[in-house]
């Protein structure tokens, strides 16, 4: 079954539409025009190969009334006359069986000119290709980078795979199987039709006979398997998501042994995108046999007709065997015309996903006004209001703000907004009413990238790229010396844990930073922090997951890189936030309470009560306990 995305992306498109399909073409062309030398390079080879893939029929036939036919009360007269004369002048005139000879080595010759001509082409063509496909990736990841937060909760890693890989595969092969390939045959048919009027136009006609069938075909294969393509297009989106997602979490899936049923959701997924691959080659099965026997019944009116003026005398045979293989040739690109139209189907509906992809809104904004140059750190947040779906509000009117150096906790039960808090002053999300300041400058008028420059930020779940130690906490910053990073591991004690790896800061790590601890982790993201050194720091839930041992070291190290830094601080563990400015006590997305630890306490409020369910005992003696620490 398809959800609900899926089922409106198969909607939107499901009656195909000729206006749809020109826009959609026009601006794939729009992507070649960079590439317009090997364009013209490639249609002009096409110009050249055409022409000479007939130059073998015109031999063919010529050798048939000249040598193996001739017709003695006929003499030779336009095309037939002109060969005659040039194998004369070769020197090969002198007897039937010369003559034969210099026809069959230059038909030959013509045939490896004509392969040269294509090998030549199909270069151009797949060179074109690729740079296509290069392009294109650029700018989907170039823009996967500019989208928001939001469009990733939208869509899954799997789809946007799909989009990267397969779709941008498909558009490339419409080019090079498809669209260029048409050009190509259409090219060669207009060569064909004007060799076949001039050689006998009732038999041209007589082969243009067949052409409303071919159409009729081409229309039906056009409509039916527009959407089948469509479809099997999504089914690989949804494999592709399956895959990802489960063998990200496998260990999850062997943890609480869900194997078999797992494979059993996979084997219902598998088993639709095979139904939907065969539907969309069943409509190929049925169009391709379709097409051959159209050609044969082409073929056969003219042996028919052809023979019938060859027995009055109208016609020679000569001219009948040209024109029985310039027809299996006039077929051959109307029928490959069909198939290569089968690609551009399949092309199209890529190009659909793809484009629909690019057009989502980036969220980068033009900045009407600049950080100062040494930024203060002040943060403001003036009734925020904000929620991620409709009217469900996460937070409500929510106000303070956070002086330049000043350290501030948000505390409160799951669910409060404190996280919320946080991606909004990133713009991961735009708030939907109030204003949210940064050194008095609303943040919605300042450059993302700038913004984010002056932004530290240490989250619960450290993400860790397959990369080195030292590449892990620079992120590609050059900037960053390597004393830096050394410098920075050691202040937040992961230096200890750094060094016993094989190759220290060299050390390539695995995917997520596999082999890890979840402490270690958090401690190579409190050393990116600290090397990045940012003037507003934001810890989000960063000592949750870490050991008593491992917190006493972070509590240190959480001092140092505190110091002098506007802090944003998100916790659960009450005892690593005694020590704050002041501490914002958050319930149902609304501030209930702010103040300072012991100012908090002597309330007997909401904070009071949390700090009684987490250390089990009245809170004064807890605090006097972790002070003692």
């Amino acid at each position: 079954m398809l959800d609900s995305h899926e089922m409106d992306e198969l909607h939107e498109a499901d009656v195909p539409s000729n206006a749809r399909d020109w826009r959609l073409a026009i601006r794939v062309l729009s992507y070649l025009h960079p590439h317009k030398l090997q364009v013209v390079a490639s249609l002009g080879l096409t110009m050249l190969e055409a022409p000479i893939t007939l130059l073998g029929t015109v031999l063919l036939g010529a050798a048939v009334d000249l040598y193996l036919a001739p017709d003695p009360s006929t003499p030779p007269a336009g095309l037939l006359l002109l060969v005659k004369r040039f194998v004369e002048f070769a020197g090969f005139g002198g007897s039937t069986r010369q003559g034969i000879l210099f026809m069959a080595l230059l038909f030959v010759v013509a045939n490896l000119i004509e392969a040269g001509a294509e090998y030549a082409n199909t270069v151009a063509t797949e060179y074109l290709g690729e740079k296509l496909l290069y392009d294109l990736r650029e700018e989907i990841f170039a823009h996967l980078q500019k989208a928001s937060i939001a469009f990733y909760d939208r869509n899954r890693v799997g789809r946007l795979m799909s989009r990267i890989t397969g779709d941008v595969g498909g558009l490339s092969e419409m080019i090079i199987a498809g669209a260029i390939p048409i050009v190509n045959a259409v090219v060669l048919i207009c060569y064909m039709l004007v060799l076949m009027f001039r050689l006998n136009w009732r038999l041209a006609l007589v082969s243009l006979a067949i052409l409303p069938l071919l159409g009729v075909l081409t229309t039906w294969f056009r409509h039916a398997a527009r959407s089948a393509y469509r479809a099997a297009g999504i089914h690989y989106s949804r494999l592709n998501i399956f895959l990802h997602e489960h063998l990200s979490g496998m260990q999850f899936v062997q943890l609480f042994g869900r194997e078999e049923n797992r494979m059993a959701a996979f084997d219902s997924i598998n088993r639709d995108h095979r139904n939907a691959d065969l539907k969309a080659n069943l409509y190929g099965a049925v169009f391709y046999p379709g097409i051959e026997i159209v050609i044969s019944i082409g073929i056969a009116l003219i042996i028919w007709r052809g023979g019938g003026q060859v027995i009055h005398g109208v016609s020679t045979l000569g001219t009948l065997v040209a024109f029985v293989q310039l027809a299996a040739t006039l077929y051959n690109p109307i029928s490959g015309i069909g198939e290569n139209y089968n690609a551009v189907q399949s092309g199209l509906a890529s190009c659909e996903r793809i484009f629909k992809l690019l057009d989502e809104p980036a969220v980068e904004s033009p900045a009407s006004q600049k950080v100062r140059r040494r930024p203060r750190g002040k943060i403001e947040f003036r009734h925020v209001w904000f929620a991620y779906r409709g009217d469900d509000w996460v937070l409500k009117d929510v106000s303070f703000v956070a002086s330049p150096g000043e350290k501030i906790a948000f505390v409160g039960h799951t669910g409060a907004g404190k996280t919320t808090i946080t991606n909004l002053l990133l713009r991961f999300y735009e708030v939907q009413r109030g204003q949210i300041l940064f050194d008095d400058l609303d943040i919605r008028e300042l450059d993302m990238r700038e913004l984010r420059s002056n932004l530290g930020v240490v989250l619960q779940d450290v993400f860790l790229f397959s990369a080195d130690v030292a590449s892990n906490i620079r992120l590609g910053n050059q900037e960053i010396t390597d004393e830096t990073i050394k410098s920075a591991a050691r202040q937040v004690h992961a230096d200890d844990f750094i060094m016993k790896l094989p190759g220290a800061y060299g050390c390539k790590l695995r995917e997520r930073g596999a082999g890890l601890s979840v402490g270690q982790k958090q401690l190579l993201g409190f050393a990116r922090a600290l090397a990045f050194d940012r003037c507003v720091l934001i810890l989000d839930e960063a000592t949750s997951s870490i050991d008593t041992e491992t917190e006493i070291h972070i509590r240190d190290a959480a001092k140092r890189l505190m110091a002098g830094r506007t802090s944003l601080v998100i916790a659960h563990r009450l005892s690593t936030i005694q020590s704050v400015d002041k501490i914002i006590v958050m319930h149902k997305g609304e501030i209930r309470e702010a103040g300072n630890h012991q100012a908090l306490l002597a309330q007997r409020g909401l904070y009071w009560r949390l700090c009684q369910l987490q250390f089990g005992v009245e809170p004064e003696a807890a605090s006097r306990g972790v002070a003692g620490d």
